[in-house]
């Protein structure tokens, strides 16, 4: 076991970023597979039937929280098996792995449209905001290097299929995606209610909106002192919602790109 665990712990030197390829082939590699990654859910999810739709939430799920498990365990194991609350897999870009899980085990209907709205808006912003400048996130340890890339870079991907082909085009769809948004904080305000009262050890600081810690998330940062901390929760959801719209609105002018250059007359 503790051979296994040196093994699951292995070294690297830090990837650096946007820098020569000596020093950020990692990153490289993980933008260039995501690319190829995104282009590919593109075309083929275009006419992926429901029941193969869930299978690949699943399987989307499935790798994230295997991934994640090996992450808890070596960030024990690195800390002479101390938990590191930190680490507690409730922060934004952890939800995507639970909110596939629950969408790929549910029948078609609105709850579960919610459910691939906030994936293919909120979760597809998270993940490009990492996956494009992952300034945080790249450590010495190789494996959490790649559960890292492996994370946010399938979020990427995913979001990207969804919104091409299973996300409906209107600002109602980002309506709905911020309300389960809105659920995942509340829950994520719960876990640092009932941390702060009964635990209190370490750093706990789910979705960055714990009063007892600083946000250091940029922009929302600079509110936090300076507003009550419920004005300060609305700015959150408010920042966050205009977020993940921009990628509905990226993708209402691809649409619009593809009209306006489509021939006003195809006959012969």
């Amino acid at each position: 076991m503790q051979n296994l665990l040196e093994f699951l712990n292995g070294q690297m030197n830090q990837p650096q970023l946007f820098s020569d390829f000596k020093s950020s082939w990692f990153q490289y590699l993980s933008l260039t597979l995501v690319i190829l990654g995104s282009i590919l859910a593109v075309t083929r999810m275009k006419r992926i039937s429901e029941k193969k739709l869930n299978l690949v939430l699943i399987g989307f799920s499935s790798i994230l929280l295997v991934f994640e498990i090996y992450k808890q365990i070596i960030f024990s194991y690195q800390a002479s098996w101390s938990y590191q609350w930190y680490a507690f897999p409730f922060q934004f870009c952890s939800t995507p792995m639970y909110v596939a899980l629950v969408a790929g085990l549910m029948k078609k209907g609105k709850v579960k449209e919610a459910l691939l709205s906030f994936l293919a808006t909120f979760g597809l912003f998270a993940a490009l905001a990492v996956v494009i400048y992952p300034a945080t996130v790249f450590v010495t340890t190789t494996g959490i290097n790649i559960q890292t890339m492996v994370h946010h870079g399938g979020m990427a991907i995913l979001g990207i299929g969804l919104l091409a082909h299973h996300v409906k085009l209107k600002w109602s769809s980002l309506l709905k995606a911020s309300m389960v948004f809105a659920f995942l904080m509340v829950i994520a305000m719960i876990l640092n209610g009932v941390h702060n009262t009964w635990i209190g050890q370490g750093t706990f600081n789910m979705f960055f909106i714990n009063p007892r810690f600083e946000n250091g998330i940029p922009v929302l940062s600079l509110f936090q002192p300076l507003v009550p901390h419920v004005v300060f929760l609305m700015i959150y959801l408010f920042g966050f919602t205009l977020c993940a719209g921009i990628m509905i609105g990226i993708r209402m002018i691809i649409d619009h790109i593809k009209l306006t250059k489509e021939p006003l007359y195809q006959g012969v």
